[in-house]
């Protein structure tokens, strides 16, 4: 399998943790993601982000904010989500995520 083919898990464990990979993956990504009843992939990128925000899991935005712009997101909404939750988690947070999501939206 190529680079290119593998997901980003797997470009970042490697076989270092193999079933974290699958997890991941075949549950989080395979499962959890593409359950749509309720909840479109947009949506759930959003929670994502604001609960990534809300535990200071900054460096994870690197890939859900572009996620999320992938999954329907504007650049706006993200950059509200993160201001609304600014009262909720912490200004601190809040000003590293919107710094991230800046140098994310510049390239």
């Amino acid at each position: 399998m190529t680079t290119e083919e593998q997901t980003p898990m797997q470009r970042l464990m490697g076989d270092f943790a193999p079933a974290f990979v699958g997890f991941t993956d075949d549950t989080l990504f395979g499962q959890v993601w593409s359950r749509t009843d309720e909840l479109s992939r947009r949506d759930r990128s959003l929670v994502t982000i604001t609960s990534l925000v809300t535990a200071g899991n900054i460096e994870q935005l690197k890939a859900h904010i572009p996620l999320g712009l992938a999954n329907g997101l504007t650049e706006d909404e993200v950059t509200e989500a993160i201001t609304h939750v600014a009262f909720y988690a912490g200004w601190p947070r809040a000003v590293s995520a919107l710094t991230l999501a800046k140098q994310l939206f510049e390239t």
